[in-house]
């Protein structure tokens, strides 16, 4: 088989992390356009069923009885026409081969699974045992359905998958849309020196929304394969710059830390991700996860931010003279007041950067005010 015909071989799972990888690895493996999606959509069709492990290891081999040692290449055909024996078929780790054709599969009794079917029992018995992920194609029931780690996946047909990526992409656009015009006010703010908790709450909680839902598209991408190109370069245009922006906010307005609360930029993007949808939508809750004290009566507190988020709006500005910037001046606003011969005594900065800098920040300046009020 090409490898341009295949996706990257799902593995084993290790921890939660792990299995969401692998999760996301198996639905690639198994989309529309690659051949082994193709070979049990076959099986689909053909209406016998079938039961094929992703993946072999002394563990899988302990539990194969009957059936046939094999060790020829996997083609779509094949797979149908194997799956014809009534038994189940196990591949290699990297889906390029059949190892084994007709085989009974004899995982451990006492795992627990809620599936009823016996095919489906097993499979998910056998998925927890191997830690491979396993797919079953059932002949009743006219479904494929792939078993990741103790999860279970019915894989659809691509219309269906569209129509919701399509739904979710419209509502991307709109939050984008607020985004974009919080993320501006913001700007204004920043050059005025009037920005709140509220503020900065209300774009994080922006950026976190936007993120999430790009989350869950990135998924349909991942289930449709080749069908999902054109959400992908879709999805990819709606956030670009959404992941940068986001730690760019949190390094400009996170505490610094007290004798009573430190939190570091890390921390508080984990503490932003860790919120619950309904959480995300309380903004004391997403100031609390910044750093602040949550109250309602801090929203209204004033705060500066350190400069990162304009200073990376500026053209061809590396990061480390970024960091360099805002460590020498401390703020936003001593920034914005620093002369060109200011700015050349941060190391790294010359004349001709310092220029670039100055004019830079003049025109975010003039820009966002205008934005705001015309």
């Amino acid at each position: 088989m090409a490898a341009n015909d295949r996706a990257a071989a799902p593995g084993k799972s290790g921890g939660s992390s792990g299995a969401d990888g692998l999760m996301r690895a198996s639905l690639s493996a198994v989309a529309p356009g690659t051949a082994l999606r193709d070979g049990l959509e076959r099986v689909l069709r053909g209406n016998t069923g079938g039961l094929v492990v992703l993946g072999f290891d002394k563990t899988v081999e302990s539990m194969c009885t009957g059936g046939f040692v094999l060790d020829v290449e996997f083609t779509a055909t094949r797979l149908r026409e194997l799956c014809k024996l009534d038994g189940g078929i196990v591949l290699n780790s990297d889906l390029s081969k059949i190892l084994r054709a007709g085989v009974q599969f004899l995982p451990d009794a006492t795992i627990p699974t809620e599936e009823t079917g016996t095919r489906h029992r097993t499979a998910d018995r056998v998925s927890k045992q191997v830690g491979f992920p396993v797919v079953s194609v059932s002949q009743s029931m006219r479904l494929i359905a792939l078993y990741v780690d103790g999860q279970r996946r019915v894989l659809e047909d691509s219309a269906a998958i569209l129509s919701r990526a399509n739904q979710a992409l419209a509502t991307l656009e709109r939050y984008k849309l607020r985004l974009d015009e919080v993320a501006g006010t913001l700007s204004a703010l920043e050059i005025e020196d009037l920005v709140t908790v509220r503020d900065v709450s209300a774009v994080a909680q922006r950026l976190e929304m936007v993120r999430r839902i790009a989350t869950e598209i990135a998924e349909y991408v991942v289930e449709l394969g080749t069908d999902g190109r054109l959400l992908a370069l879709q999805l990819d245009e709606l956030i670009a710059g959404v992941e940068p922006e986001r730690e760019l906010v949190v390094r400009d307005y996170v505490p610094e830390p007290t004798a009573k609360r430190s939190r570091t930029v890390d921390e508080a993007l984990y503490e932003l991700d860790a919120l619950t949808h309904a959480e995300l939508l309380e903004l004391p809750t997403v100031a609390r996860a910044l750093g602040y004290t949550g109250a309602p009566e801090t929203l209204d507190s004033a705060v500066s931010p350190r400069g990162f988020r304009l200073l990376a709006k500026v053209p061809r500005l590396p990061g480390a003279i970024i960091d360099r910037l805002v460590e020498h001046f401390g703020g936003l606003q001593k920034l914005l007041a620093a002369s060109v011969d200011d700015l050349q005594t941060v190391d790294g900065v010359g004349e001709a950067r310092a220029r670039s800098v100055r004019e830079g920040l003049s025109r975010l300046a003039e820009s966002s005010i205008l934005e705001r009020y015309v």
